[in-house]
């Protein structure tokens, strides 16, 4: 293992993989390190997808400065790295008069952020916009460049491109120590590894305020906000076309309806203050989520919710962006909650100039942006796929019916950077056990391929990292 870094990464998560990303594009060596056994562990897999316009921001913040940047930049970063992206439009819907009034607000703020093309609809072309609109609803704020995207797809996607042009990548690797050298910072993980790299880079997410402590860092603290979600089947997929916001508050922009770039629908998230970090989904939530976006959309087919998840984004005492160096050689981003996904790209390519100018890196000439899709296989035509298959017959065995995922695209999640290794990893890539069913039928499939690729016994196979085995007991 190489130990000695120009720039490491704390946090694979979108942040940390677009900033190695932006970072590669410099003559460079970088690490990045994941406390977790995989990317996009962490926010950047529970989130709502949601590509902002940047209306919600206050002018001045470096929300609203990155919201719009990032916004701008999404569709290039997304066309180069072969991720989905749609650029479906948003509305935020009133619902009450107070709602009502609060409209204008939005949409003079966004024009001082430079958000183009927005204006208010009222309810007759509003219901011709989004035919479910509940009744009641008399206006709302359209955002023509609000979008979506997947998160996790860009996350490993970033990271992928980045392992392809050179940075390395080590997962299990939790910094719980940090010494400074000569030229940089010596960093310890919690089994023994080191490591040393001339500048630090925390993108730890959730871990951002205990990583900067290592350091000595201590002026800004992070807390915790949790965000319930329900997922309903491709097969009502459409029944929302645009991003169905209610009017924000204080604590963020509310329960909101939204189609995914994969053809389900999201419903989703609720907004809890907890003390320490936790993905538990609570009972009460989904009535809540179900109350709050019937006064939307009307008759939402919750009868075809097929799952349900929750996410934690941390948020700085700011509540702004921390993007700012602290002690010699350590750049902190922290505090990157909504819009940062949107921001990410913005966010990334400000970190790797701001490394780069720091370093006297100079550009690297042999950087390539382009990465082939994830899913290619499953937008070519009939007559492409028989090509495929008869080149490599793998392709032609389907493992997850639901997803359509072939075997092929399995071999292609576990040998592309970076590696799926565990369950999870494969559905990330893939979407294998995504469907209906919920991996009810595929999953002991993906755990074979997983156990024959990496020489593991089934009880090594793990969901995703840590002790989430799926064979306890003895033997498969």
């Amino acid at each position: 293992m190489k130990v000695n870094f120009d720039v490491a990464v704390v946090g694979g998560g979108v942040i940390g993989a677009l900033a190695a990303r932006e970072l590669k594009k410099f003559d460079l060596s970088v690490v990045v390190l994941e406390s977790a056994a995989d990317v996009a562990a962490g926010a950047s897999k529970a989130n709502s997808g949601i590509v902002h316009a940047g209306f919600d921001a206050v002018p001045g913040t470096l929300k609203a400065k990155y919201n719009v940047i990032g916004n701008a930049m999404m569709e290039q970063t997304c066309r180069e790295l072969g991720v989905k992206y749609i650029r479906n439009g948003s509305l935020v819907v009133a619902r009450t008069c107070e709602e009502e009034g609060i409209l204008p607000e939005l949409l003079f703020r966004g024009r001082q952020n430079g958000v183009k093309g927005l204006k208010i609809m009222l309810r007759e072309q509003l219901a011709e916009e989004e035919p479910h609109i509940a009744d009641g609803i008399a206006a709302a704020l359209y955002a023509p460049t609000g979008g979506i995207v997947c998160p996790y797809g860009l996350t490993i996607a970033a990271m992928g491109n980045a392992m392809d042009n050179g940075a390395e990548l080590l997962c299990g690797f939790t910094v719980v120590g940090a010494v400074k050298t000569g030229t940089g910072w010596q960093l310890v993980s919690a089994d023994g590894h080191e490591l040393t790299a001339r500048i630090v880079v925390n993108c730890a997410g959730a871990g951002a305020e205990q990583v900067a402590g290592l350091f000595g860092d201590t002026f800004f603290r992070i807390g915790f906000r949790r965000g319930e979600y329900m997922l309903l089947d491709k097969s009502v997929g459409t029944y929302a076309k645009h991003t169905v916001f209610s009017v924000p508050t204080k604590a963020g922009k509310g329960v909101l309806v939204t189609p995914t770039v994969d053809g389900n629908l999201l419903v989703g998230p609720t907004s809890v203050e907890e003390d320490e970090y936790t993905t538990a989904t609570r009972r009460a939530a989904f009535s809540e989520l179900r109350q709050k976006a019937s006064a939307m959309l009307k008759e939402i087919p919750f009868g075809q919710v097929i799952t349900s998840f929750a996410g934690e984004r941390s948020y700085s005492d700011r509540h702004d962006f921390i993007l700012e160096w602290g002690k010699p050689g350590v750049f902190h981003a922290a505090g990157i909650e909504s819009p940062g996904l949107t921001s990410s790209p913005a966010i990334a390519e400000h970190i790797a100039e701001q490394v780069a100018k720091a370093l006297g890196a100079k550009k690297n000439g042999d950087f390539v942006p382009v990465r082939r899709s994830m899913h290619w296989f499953k937008d070519l035509s009939a007559e492409e796929k028989n090509r495929v298959i008869a080149q490599d017959a793998a392709y032609g065995h389907i493992v997850c019916r639901c997803e359509e995922v072939t075997l092929g695209e399995i071999y292609e999640a576990m040998r592309s950077n970076p590696p799926a290794r565990t369950l999870d990893g494969i559905k990330l890539r893939t979407r294998a056990g995504m469907g209906r069913c919920q991996s009810g039928f595929c999953q002991p499939s993906v755990l074979h391929e997983l156990m024959t690729e990496f020489g593991m016994a089934a009880e090594e196979i793990t969901k995703n990292g840590g002790d989430s085995r799926i064979i306890v007991g003895g033997e498969l």
